[in-house]
């Protein structure tokens, strides 16, 4: 019989609808026999371990990591890890668990749109297959994933991509690993797995910021962050990782005081590559790391990882190391000139 760990961080999938909004308040052990009345299955034994009980946008790194941290010592005692968790904050955990995880473990984060006891709730379908798809041997070797409307993404190249909609999550230019509903679990991919990048224990990464690029932007919220004490930047480009002229040449100073700078776009889908002058060729050629097909918020934990994992190393050797992360996922990192044509 295969043992599932189920670890509950709160979320909307434990909220209930309050005079002043929503507040989780709902123990994962409701959560878990809500999930059972949709899809019983009595050959699984599950363990609930409450871990906290937050929305996920007042969660900090150092949560996700101390969570990190459970999913290992919980993956150490079962055939399967599955984490309830808010949505608002999910592709960022996900991915921060995917870059630790390296066992044959499969690990499901999980959640919902609709409150507990809501009309038409989401929570105990998504939940059911989490659980469907932790228990099965197809999931061995699969690393972290996400279960929600269906299907099962990949935390690789994740993305949060409705507010509000059932099928929030989508993994544009993957796809799903595998669909799981009333027919049966249906494996559709194989990801490709990086080994760990984050290795070891960690109470808080370093500092990391994202900076927007929009119609006319300059370069004081770059300056801003660099005084704020930013060990890296991540910049969230246009289209293929451009930024306006002013702030290249910010990027480029930066990258000369000894500071990593992350390139990625601010689209929902595709890689950045440097192509433009004055623009992500640039970048490129400046040692700029071009972040795959990586959303700003993903590119982030990325880099604050390889800064950790390389501590008071030159901007090169970060990069370099998140390059050969990105080439192992399958979201390869541009090295510098490889994009000019």
């Amino acid at each position: 019989m295969p043992r599932l760990i189920l670890l509950g961080t709160g979320g909307t999938i434990a909220t209930t609808d309050g005079p002043d909004g929503r507040r989780v308040g709902v123990a994962t052990s409701d959560l878990l026999a809500a999930s059972q009345d949709v899809w019983a299955d009595s050959g699984v034994d599950v363990e609930v371990r409450e871990v906290r009980r937050t929305v996920s946008f007042a969660a900090t790194v150092a949560d996700a990591l101390a969570l990190s941290a459970e999913v290992g010592a919980a993956a150490a005692d079962a055939d399967g890890v599955v984490v309830t968790h808010g949505t608002d904050t999910m592709e960022e955990v996900a991915f921060l668990l995917a870059l630790a995880h390296g066992s044959a473990v499969p690990v499901v984060m999980t959640g919902a749109q609709r409150p507990y006891g809501a009309p038409g709730a989401d929570g105990p379908r998504n939940l059911a297959a989490a659980l469907r798809w932790a228990a099965c041997d197809e999931a061995r070797h699969t690393g972290v994933a996400v279960a929600f409307g269906d299907r099962i993404w990949p935390a690789i190249g994740l993305r949060k991509i409705n507010s509000l909609a059932l099928d929030a999550f989508s993994a544009p230019g993957r796809g799903p690993l595998a669909h799981v509903d009333e027919e049966g679990i249906r494996p559709q991919a194989v990801p490709r797995l990086p080994r760990p990048l984050l290795t070891g224990a960690h109470a808080d990464l370093p500092r990391v910021d994202v900076v927007a690029q929009y119609l006319g932007a300059d370069a004081t919220a770059l300056h801003a962050v660099r005084r704020a004490g930013a060990q890296g930047i991540v910049m969230a480009g246009f289209g293929v990782g451009n930024t306006t002229p002013q702030v290249t040449e910010a990027c480029l100073e930066v990258l000369r005081e000894g500071v990593p700078v992350a390139v990625a776009s601010r689209t929902c889908a595709g890689p950045v590559v440097g192509l433009y002058a004055e623009g992500s060729s640039d970048l490129n050629t400046g040692g700029a790391l071009f972040a795959g097909d990586l959303s700003p918020w993903q590119a982030r934990v990325l880099l604050a990882a390889a800064i950790a994992a390389v501590p008071a190393a030159a901007p090169s050797a970060v990069a370099d190391r998140c390059r050969s992360w990105l080439a192992e996922a399958g979201a390869r990192g541009r090295s510098p000139s490889s994009g000019r044509r």
